[in-house]
């Protein structure tokens, strides 16, 4: 049986969704190679859904509506089904569940663009059944990689386990104005800031010289990088990353690593890398 990759997805600006990219090409092709596979379905941490307390929420809502997308035109979003996939979160709620978390379902919860983007651009013919789960508010890295690690398991079953965050992004010091005058978020009048390039390398030197058990050390301690308050003034975009960690960085993981795939920098200092762990051609080792 197939282990799927899985996938560190930074999913940038709203108008990732509206222009062309590097980025969005490998989304694209991420989600064909994931349908010629057959996948059962898609299950997502995003970095704009956070529960309060010691909570985690799973999105089961049967008929979820979308957050509007800024600077984007409602034609590449608007028609766009989502296809939330009720039998699997309840699956995840129960696995989360039995591994001690506080968790339960969200039956109110619309999707937001961090996770549709991603979707949209994988998924241009059709949303695959497709499960969200929240981050918690408390931000603890070892909590989100417990998630992933929790939920690594149905990677053996065909599911695609998807983080969508950020490697870079503190939007208190990305540079707006010819986004906000000319629409362009590419737009590119002087190099990144030295703080975003010291801190992008670090992201991309842990994930493709890390594996297993030491991909989520190596992950957590990132948040101690002397650049980390400067590349993400918030966590909740970073979360995403132990999540992907988690799922992807267990003992039997060990020798694979990441790979950064893609990239885009936007607004001159918010750099959305691609990584994949893993691949398509890699089998589970069978018991015994």
């Amino acid at each position: 049986m197939a282990l799927t990759p899985v996938h560190f997805f930074s999913h940038g600006s709203t108008m990732m969704l509206g222009e062309e990219s590097e980025s969005a090409d490998y989304w694209k092709k991420c989600g064909d190679e994931a349908l010629a596979h057959g996948i059962k379905g898609v299950i997502m941490m995003g970095a704009h859904w956070d529960a309060n307390g010691d909570r985690i929420e799973v999105a089961t809502k049967p008929n979820p509506g979308k957050s509007p997308v800024a600077y984007v035109h409602p034609e590449k979003y608007m028609h766009y089904k989502l296809n939330p996939d009720l039998p699997t979160a309840k699956r995840c709620i129960e696995i989360l569940s039995s591994e001690g978390f506080n968790v339960r379902g969200n039956d109110s919860f619309d999707w937001i663009h961090d996770t549709y983007l991603i979707l949209i651009r994988m998924f241009p013919n059709g949303c695959p059944p497709t499960t969200i789960i929240s981050m918690n508010a408390r931000f603890d890295p070892h909590f989100h990689i417990k998630v992933g690690s929790s939920l690594r398991q149905l990677r053996k079953e065909g599911y695609l386990i998807i983080g969508t965050g950020g490697a870079v992004h503190n939007l208190y010091r990305n540079r707006w104005g010819q986004m906000l005058r000319f629409s362009d978020n590419f737009a590119q009048e002087t190099p990144p800031e030295t703080w975003a390039l010291e801190f992008r390398q670090a992201v991309e030197d842990v994930i493709s010289n890390n594996s297993g058990p030491n991909l989520r050390r190596a992950m957590t301690r990132l948040m101690k990088h002397p650049q980390y308050r400067d590349a993400h003034a918030t966590d909740d975009h970073f979360m995403a990353a132990l999540f992907v960690a988690g799922a992807g960085g267990d003992e039997e993981d060990s020798g694979v690593c990441g790979k950064l795939y893609a990239e885009t920098w936007e607004l001159t200092n918010m750099c959305n890398s691609q990584f994949t762990i893993g691949g398509w051609d890699r089998l589970v080792a069978s018991a015994g």
